[in-house]
């Protein structure tokens, strides 16, 4: 792992698996009367929301707080932001206050690599959206989702989505989320094809790692899981197809379509969802759906995100059940400062 995390072409293959597997050790806190590690005690987390977001803020506030690191969440409304403060002082402010990593959504794609590379904060960034640009924990917390319902047996540790066909369906021009899936998929050995109307297809995506369609319908019966996008009219200054009941019929996922796909194929959605636009209720809340276990798996995988870049060290020897303890199958590379293992750490905070 590298001090920041920005986009997903930033991942390697091994990197993506290490914090998949890491987030799969850290899953299982989930199942235990005490949620939390002592792992991060002392850090100081800000989560710096410049755009409104309810999934992945308290995500993320929820997986610092799991790993016992104190939370600063900042919203632009209500702040010196809509005084005119720049983001060049907002930061200066909070590395004044010894933030040791900041989690930053904004509405100007490149704001986090900026920040992450201006020197204004020592600490790590990490993007949690930017623009039309990335979004690389969705993409983390979609591949988590997709190894565990696609593995077969067992919980997919050390296994990438190698000979898996990943269908993104919808407005991909304004959809971060489906820059950062592409990049992050292949990179795990998916085959990627993004389906939409020709409008909404980026200039230049004919040279993504991906296979681009215009027919649903010919994807669908052999794809292992169909990623829906939500239409982002607040993004959208143009007329981009005739009516939203014509983009349904063309592009939306109904009961007739999802039959037609391979018993084994499930459902993703990012959220917020469109019901009845891009899906249908009898589709989002069929049991192939994962939006809510996406939701879920986001916890732990920020949490290894924010372990692996702040307190990761090497995992001992995995303990058995009966001890009651989460360990990890991974180390951060450049972590700031190393800390106890989420492994060793368990068992003591249940004893405080």
């Amino acid at each position: 792992m590298k001090h920041h995390l920005i986009s997903a072409a930033d991942l390697t293959r091994d990197d993506a698996v290490m914090v998949l597997d890491t987030a799969q050790e850290l899953a299982r806190l989930a199942d235990r009367p005490i949620k939390k590690l002592p792992t991060l005690r002392g850090r100081t987390v800000v989560n710096l929301f410049f755009e409104d977001s309810t999934r992945t803020r308290i995500s993320f506030e929820a997986a610092a707080k799991r790993l016992s690191a104190d939370v600063i969440n900042f919203s632009a409304k209500g702040s010196s932001v809509s005084k005119g403060e720049s983001l060049k002082d907002t930061a200066l402010t909070l590395e004044a206050m010894g933030a040791d990593a900041v989690v930053i959504r904004h509405h100007d794609s490149g704001a986090p690599h900026r920040l992450a590379t201006s020197g204004w904060i020592g600490g790590s960034v990490v993007n949690a959206g930017d623009g039309t640009h990335e979004h690389p924990t969705q993409a983390l917390l979609d591949a988590f989702t997709l190894r565990h319902r696609l593995a077969g047996s067992g919980d997919g540790v050390g296994r990438d989505l190698t000979g898996r066909h990943i269908t993104i369906v919808g407005d991909i021009l304004h959809s971060r989320v489906a820059r950062s899936n592409v990049l992050l998929l292949t990179t795990l050995g998916a085959e990627v094809t993004v389906v939409a109307p020709p409008t909404l297809i980026p200039i230049g995506a004919e040279g993504w790692p991906c296979t681009v369609s215009y027919d649903l319908d010919a994807v669908l019966p052999k794809t292992d899981a169909v990623m829906m996008l939500r239409v982002q009219r607040e993004r959208m200054t143009a007329a981009y197809f005739p009516t939203e009941r014509e983009y349904a019929r063309r592009y939306g996922l109904n009961g007739d379509r999802m039959a037609t796909m391979p018993e084994h194929a499930v459902v993703l959605h990012p959220g917020p969802m469109n019901r009845g636009m891009e899906i249908t209720a009898e589709v989002a809340d069929s049991p192939r759906c994962t939006a809510v276990e996406q939701v879920t798996n986001g916890v732990s995988v920020r949490m290894a995100v924010l372990y692996l870049l702040l307190g990761g060290a090497p995992a001992g020897p995995a303990p058995t059940p009966a001890s009651g303890t989460a360990t990890t199958a991974a180390a951060a590379g450049t972590a700031t400062t190393a800390t106890t293992a989420p492994g060793a750490a368990g068992e003591a905070e249940e004893n405080q």
